[in-house]
């Protein structure tokens, strides 16, 4: 049985760090993005084929150990997010309707299918408890991202937090808002350095981003590990909120504050 990493959380659901998996206990099911023809040829569409009971010609719904959610129609076009926020509303029934089972959720739609998280991930808001999400689907699934601040900035990039980002007791007495803080420990625990949770090297676009922001007002005196760490803390946050140095830059020196990403609209074609 291949182990499953899961993160949890003082919120409301579970998360897997996106690797991939060929087994899963048997009360969970397998959830992925499908098409209509049921081709399963590639992606989280393979692996359930190969690993957890899909059928070919079978692009919807329940078989063997997995539920396919349709991503693309049967000519394998994306399908219009409109239709695809139908057919997870029908799971979002299923996973109420069967709570004793567990159902792991792949990166739906954001594979194959082309859709970005921000406009997949939010569509699952409000879904039972009995889920494990991808870690990427987090922001868009709990609590709203807060506002970006220079407080919340200067609050969490300090040493003790920075270096303790595991300790939820380090982060519980800041002087942050509660959603402040459900943010900060999303950043703090944003698997980069030195890779991904993806197992994509991070090092150079870090060593980047401490270079742009030199001279700007953010400095470190710590060896080049700590400084590596600061980045990777900082890169975390820039792609949560998708921003850039220069943004960054300019809320650590007060000069103005950034509202969080909103969720894509689903009615596009």
């Amino acid at each position: 049985m291949d182990k499953i990493t899961t993160v949890a959380q003082p919120m409301t659901y579970h998360y897997h760090d996106e690797t991939i998996i060929k087994s899963l206990p048997e009360d969970t099911v397998f959830v992925f993005g499908s098409n209509m023809a049921g081709t399963h040829a590639g992606g989280a569409a393979r692996t359930a084929l190969e690993n957890f009971g899909a059928m070919k010609g079978v692009g919807r719904g329940w078989a063997g150990q997995s539920f396919a959610i349709p991503t693309m129609n049967e000519h394998l076009q994306q399908m219009p997010l409109s239709q695809i926020q139908h057919y997870i509303d029908d799971f979002k029934i299923y996973t109420k309707n069967h709570p004793k089972t567990k159902y792991f959720i792949t990166s739906v739609g954001c594979g194959v299918a082309g859709y970005k998280v921000e406009e997949i991930a939010p569509m699952f808001k409000g879904i039972s408890h009995n889920v494990i999400f991808p870690a990427s689907f987090r922001p868009f699934v709990e609590k709203p991202l807060p506002k970006l601040t220079q407080h919340f900035l200067k609050t969490i990039f300090t040493d003790p937090v920075i270096f303790s980002a595991q300790d939820d007791d380090v982060i519980a007495p800041l002087d942050l808002s509660e959603n402040e803080k459900s943010a900060a420990k999303i950043i703090l625990n944003t698997q980069i350095y030195p890779t991904d949770s993806n197992g994509r090297d991070r090092t150079f676009e870090i060593q980047d981003i401490l270079h742009t922001l030199q001279n700007k007002g953010f400095d470190w005196q710590n060896p080049a590990e700590g400084a590596a760490i600061y980045g990777s803390v900082i890169l975390a946050l820039l792609e949560l909120y998708n921003i850039n140095e220069t943004d960054f830059a300019d809320v650590w020196l007060g000069k103005r504050e950034i509202s969080p990403p909103k969720p894509a609209n689903h009615s596009r074609k």
